[in-house]
């Protein structure tokens, strides 16, 4: 489901996907329920690629660059989301290797100026028979070249 955010200041690097919050995502205090963070991001992650025709539609083998596994998730909550509504995730590259890419992602509000938890994720990219490492697609790396963070 796409969601329409207000317009955004522009962000240095990256891409700012909005993401809803409901009010079954809140835990018995009202809060955002820690594990929604992880959840949350990874559909904008998934919608963010969608929109370059990388998805998986349930066959490994023609899924390509969307057969990828986690590694490692690393995540910090900064404040807590009290209320349902739309928020967005800022996604980035920090790392784009030949199997395997780290992004860091910002759950922040729909504008991007609050920080709610912000962390990073290491996905490995596999061959859908052996469940291997595999290089990223050219075309995929293209895409990641333009998400990545500047270093400077």
């Amino acid at each position: 489901m796409t969601v329409e955010a207000p317009i955004a200041p522009a962000l240095p690097y990256g891409r700012l996907i909005p993401v809803i919050v409901h009010f079954d995502d809140l835990d018995a205090l009202g809060l955002l329920h820690n594990a929604r963070y992880p959840l949350l991001v990874e559909r904008a992650w998934t919608e963010l690629w969608n929109g370059h025709g990388v998805r998986f539609d349930g066959d490994w083998h023609a899924a390509g660059d969307a057969c990828n596994a986690v590694r490692e998730l690393r995540i910090s909550y900064e404040a807590p989301v009290t209320s349902p509504g739309v928020y967005a995730v800022h996604l980035w590259l920090d790392r784009l290797g030949t199997t395997g890419l780290t992004y860091g992602f910002r759950f922040c509000s729909a504008d991007g100026t609050r920080t709610y938890a912000e962390g990073a994720r290491v996905l490995v990219r596999l061959d859908a028979g052996t469940l291997r490492p595999t290089p990223w697609t050219d075309g995929f790396r293209a895409v990641g070249r333009e998400l990545l963070r500047p270093t400077d």
